[in-house]
């Protein structure tokens, strides 16, 4: 399979800066529909945050204008359901903080570039892989 990400191109990171683990085959996510929550150029909206939905989160997501949860088979998307993991952009995940319906996070599938909007520590207070 070629490298969606280019030719050469180094690995990317997670916000530890240790190599990027998948986010979630079932339902497929990522900008590149890779699993992953990798981002390049293209990636405008930042998908780079690795979320476990939650029914609160679909609801107040919905309200903001992207239903995440209703099915669109056109373009391949099942619908998410709580207890889905998925490659949210990192706005959108910092305004469900800033809203009180911030969604819990897998830090280690979560890309580095979503520090460019979110503090690691907000992040850290709702992630599901911290020991």
């Amino acid at each position: 399979m070629k490298d969606m990400l280019g030719e050469g191109r180094q690995p990317q990171k997670n916000v530890f800066g240790e190599p990027l683990c998948s986010c979630s085959e079932s339902p497929v996510t990522g900008f590149f529909r890779d699993g992953c929550c990798n981002t390049g150029p293209a990636d405008r909206g930042s998908h780079t945050v690795c979320v476990v939905a939650t029914a609160g989160f679909l609801e107040f997501s919905k309200s903001r204008g992207n239903d995440l949860s209703t099915p669109v088979p056109d373009y391949g998307f099942p619908g998410l359901k709580p207890g889905d993991r998925w490659c949210l952009c990192a706005p959108r995940w910092q305004e469900a903080l800033d809203a009180g319906s911030a969604p819990r996070v897998a830090l280690r599938a979560t890309h580095q570039d979503a520090l460019a909007y979110c503090k690691l520590e907000d992040l850290k207070r709702f992630a599901v892989d911290l020991s």
